[in-house]
């Protein structure tokens, strides 16, 4: 007996005890809001579904250097509704997905929990325990005060990132509603922008556009100073409009934000009013480690090594 949507033999669903609270990821069914979501924007139907998991499957029976878990029914449609229910679209994303991971094999090699302690216990990356109004995840990255760049590296927050991003994937209700991403640069420095390079701008831009099979809604940039002007004008020239016009410059003004996220979404220091206590990046990370086994599993698929 194994979780839906997991790839692993994982046989019940991990989860986490935080006082009243209980933290897991949300493997169920959609709710019914979402679901009229996924019918309106992602022309998501029982009948489409059926006939789109099927092309989809055939399609990806001609790709013979490429070993993926293309009998999963629910993991084809984890990359079919960010297409639209379009095969081929589909399919060429998976292609892209798994393009990138042997073109940064680097990052990718063996890339789960358990190797990657430092960047959750710096507590710079961290997934809130609600969503926001449009039932979207939101994950927060603290790129300023709180990272040490000399302990942690940026390539270690990209591995966090892609981590949690994973997970997401795994969520029917983030697959449909999709995640949204604020990028909190209080406190900044002269330092830390230097750790930023044009490789590393391209990495980060052609996984979010092209290679996450995750419908990224907006990235918030907040409390950011006027030095990450030069932070941004590396990723500038590899943004396409499509995402340039998602990424939205809040700096302190709380009312900016708002328009976009609802207050009761966010927690004080956003100008919000949610009451529930903030996840820390070392409390999501045991519940990480508990999936350790899936993180195998998705790495054990990829293009045949030549």
């Amino acid at each position: 007996m194994r979780v839906p949507t997991m790839l692993s033999e994982i046989s019940e669903l991990p989860s986490l005890q935080l006082g009243d609270y209980t933290l897991q990821f949300e493997l169920g069914e959609p709710t019914a809001a979402t679901k009229e979501v996924a019918a309106k924007e992602l022309r998501e139907s029982p009948e489409r579904q059926k006939q789109a998991v099927e092309e989809l499957k055939k399609l990806l029976e001609q790709e013979t250097d490429l070993s993926c878990p293309k009998d999963n029914e629910l993991w084809l449609i984890r990359f079919l509704r960010p297409c639209k229910y379009y095969p081929e679209s589909a399919r060429d994303l998976i292609k892209r997905y798994y393009s990138f991971k042997v073109k940064h094999a680097d990052v990718y090699d063996n890339l789960k929990p358990t190797r990657e302690t430092n960047i959750f216990s710096h507590n710079i990356l961290t997934v809130f325990p609600n969503r926001d109004q449009a039932g979207r995840r939101i994950l927060l990255l603290e790129l300023g005060k709180r990272w040490k760049h000399k302990q942690v590296t940026l390539d270690e927050v990209f591995k966090g990132a892609v981590i949690f991003l994973e997970a997401a994937m795994l969520e029917p209700e983030t697959q449909i509603n999709g995640a949204v991403v604020i990028f909190d640069m209080d406190g900044l420095s002269l330092q830390q922008t230097w750790q930023f390079t044009p490789p590393f701008a391209k990495r980060i831009v052609d996984w979010l556009q092209d290679s996450v099979p995750l419908r990224i809604k907006a990235i918030h940039i907040v409390n950011q100073p006027k030095i990450f002007n030069v932070v941004f004008a590396l990723f500038k020239p590899f943004l396409r409009e499509k995402l340039r016009s998602r990424i939205i410059f809040h700096g302190t003004d709380r009312d900016s934000l708002h328009k976009y996220m609802s207050p009761k979404c966010l927690p004080a220091c956003y100008g919000g009013i949610l009451e529930l206590p903030r996840i820390d990046g070392d409390q999501w990370y045991q519940l990480l480690l508990k999936c350790d086994a899936e993180y195998d599993a998705i790495n054990s698929f990829g293009y045949k090594k030549k």
